[in-house]
């Protein structure tokens, strides 16, 4: 058994993910996700301990969480197994979620979208607001879609 407690981001799929999520980052908004040069491999680390909050889902039909570092885990109240199972419409309370999806369909049709303003729900019900997110979409070298991501680094609990 292993000691790190990072061992589930060592998966090639977190490796490549992590690839995915910066270069699509800086490719629709010009500007880096980490400040700083790290290798490949230990890109995904880096995001997940990141102090700023970072979420990304897949493309299914209902999407799936499938990427929240540490930051956002804390605020979702998740651990990392709770939280990559998770409908990522579940992080908005019902009222929320038409916003929310509409959000996600004018950055599918645009790239991205900065300074996205919407509140978000954790596990136990404690409601936040998020501020100045960027929501991008997550596509490779072959423009090939992989999903959304967000990243914000002002919150506050309501």
């Amino acid at each position: 058994m292993s000691t790190d407690p990072h061992s589930f981001l060592n998966d090639v799929f977190y490796v490549k993910h992590a690839s995915l999520l910066c270069r699509s980052y800086e490719r629709f908004t010009g500007k880096p996700l980490l400040t700083f040069t790290v290798d490949p491999n230990e890109c995904i680390t880096k995001l997940f301990d990141a102090p700023f909050a970072l979420v990304s889902h897949g493309t299914e039909e209902d999407p799936i969480f499938n990427f929240g570092n540490q930051t956002a885990l804390d605020l979702f109240e998740l651990t990392w197994p709770q939280f990559t199972v998770l409908a990522s419409r579940m992080s908005a309370e019902p009222l929320n979620r038409e916003k929310r999806q509409m959000l996600l369909d004018r950055v599918a049709r645009h790239g991205y979208i900065d300074n996205y303003k919407g509140i978000r729900i954790s596990s136990t019900g404690r409601k936040f607001l998020i501020e100045n997110a960027t929501v991008w979409n997550i596509v490779d070298d072959l423009d090939r879609y992989h999903g959304q991501a967000a990243a914000f680094n002002k919150w506050s609990y309501l």
